[in-house]
């Protein structure tokens, strides 16, 4: 069965994932020459890095997500559908997918990466990831509950163990999240729930190196883990988790913590597609591409971001899986293929590290810039500014922009709701 999808005499090119590389890509080729067809699993944008202030009830879903028609109302040679697909056929230049057949003459593979729990079964079970908006608000659900069941329980250590919080993974969402939730322990939560003696409370972060934010510069570091144990996070480095059963984690050093909840950040994998050769996936299920984003050994398909392994001599494991490496190459393989339309060949990528940053709470966060790097209150507002203009939608970044100026001046969330879906009965 073919997509319903209309045939025009453009060439067609398939992007499929709407994240920030294939958003980017779709942008910049929307009113060119070519016919684009966008195909996400969701109708919406995610932003990724505010995926936490979701989790600790600090934004609403729908401030940080953007309908994908919203954008493209304007854009006539764009069309979106909201399907999976299921394989590539690239001798037949064609997808597989839940809506059925959609033929292309370029294809984009822009699907992203998910959470990598290293084949651990049990964490894959129990643990809670946060690499979507339902994930995050699933998060955010279950912490608020298990303060609603701390109330009603009699035993000690089970209160404990539901009011403890466990964050694995020391990169900038296992810090954001550490410090956010530290930030509540002190100055929301008590208010919500005077009931609970808040000194059985323990925020643990743990970190498989011997320092958090390790991508980035050691000040950057080292500052992060000082505002994070000013919190009163429990920072432990070189801590390594073998086992969690929704209950308690072990570590292999045979320290065990009681928790409901395991917030699980330490690392992504890339999302499987059917129908590559085999021998193109690389480590953590990369798609091996040239210069040009081209996978190797197809002339016609290209990958972007997270899910792309671009080698050089600057980054002989490939480029960090971060927002601005995808948007980067989207703008350029858009101006490639326009340039290819008109006959010109194609320029090489070439990353620019624009620099990395993280919040740690309140009045505190971490910048590394190409040349300067700085602390504290500055760098806490520019990372701000730079997350608050990254932000698709002039209306969400109001939204969040008036939320951010609320708490900061109340000292307090007005997000805490357990909203879980309802299913019909069958």
């Amino acid at each position: 069965m073919q997509a319903n999808i209309k045939s025009t005499n453009q060439k067609r090119v398939v992007i499929i994932g709407g994240g920030f590389g294939g958003l980017k890509l779709a942008r910049e080729l929307s009113d060119s020459a070519y016919q684009v067809v966008l195909i996400d699993k969701n109708n919406y944008h995610q932003f990724q890095p505010l995926f936490y202030q979701v989790a600790t009830a600090g934004l609403e879903p729908s401030a940080i997500s953007f309908p994908f028609r919203k954008v493209f109302q304007k854009a006539n040679n764009i069309h979106i559908r909201v399907a999976e697909v299921l394989k590539i056929d690239s001798d037949k230049k064609q997808l597989e997918t839940s809506i059925g057949i959609v033929a292309f003459d370029y294809l984009v593979i822009a699907i992203g990466a998910d959470t990598n729990f290293f084949g651990n079964q049990n964490m894959m079970k129990h643990a809670m990831p946060m690499k979507s908006v339902g994930e995050a608000l699933a998060l955010r659900n279950s912490i608020l509950q298990n303060y609603e069941n701390a109330l009603i329980v009699a035993d000690e250590a089970t209160r404990k163990g539901l009011m403890n919080i466990v964050i694995v993974g020391g990169g900038p969402t296992g810090v954001e999240v550490a410090g956010t939730l530290a930030e509540m322990k002190k100055t929301v939560l008590p208010k919500d729930y005077p009931e609970l003696d808040f000194n059985l409370m323990q925020v643990h972060l743990l970190e498989g190196s011997s320092r958090v934010l390790s991508s980035m510069s050691e000040i950057a570091s080292e500052k992060a883990k000082e505002y994070l144990v000013k919190l009163g996070v429990d920072v432990a480095l070189n801590a390594r988790v073998v086992d969690y059963d929704g209950q308690k984690v072990t570590l292999a050093d045979g320290t065990i913590i009681l928790t409901n909840t395991l917030v699980w950040a330490a690392g992504v994998i890339g999302n499987k597609i059917e129908g590559l050769n085999p021998e193109v996936i690389a480590r953590g299920n990369r798609i091996m591409v040239d210069e040009l984003n081209q996978v190797k050994g197809y002339s016609s398909i290209f990958a972007l971001g997270d899910i792309a392994l671009m080698t050089s001599t600057a980054y002989p494991n490939g480029h960090p899986q971060v927002a601005q490496v995808a948007i980067q190459q989207g703008e350029l393989l858009a101006k490639n293929l326009i340039g290819l339309s008109k006959g010109k060949a194609m320029k090489t990528f070439v990353y620019k590290d624009l620099g990395s940053m993280a919040t740690v709470g309140r009045n505190k966060a971490v910048v590394d810039l190409p040349n300067i790097k700085f602390q504290g209150f500055f760098a806490w507002m520019v990372w701000m500014f730079v997350h608050l203009m990254s932000i698709v939608g002039i209306k969400n970044r109001l939204l969040i922009f008036i939320n951010w100026a609320w708490n900061y001046f109340t000292y307090d969330q007005s997000l805490r709701l357990i909203i879980k879906p309802k299913f019909p009965k069958l």
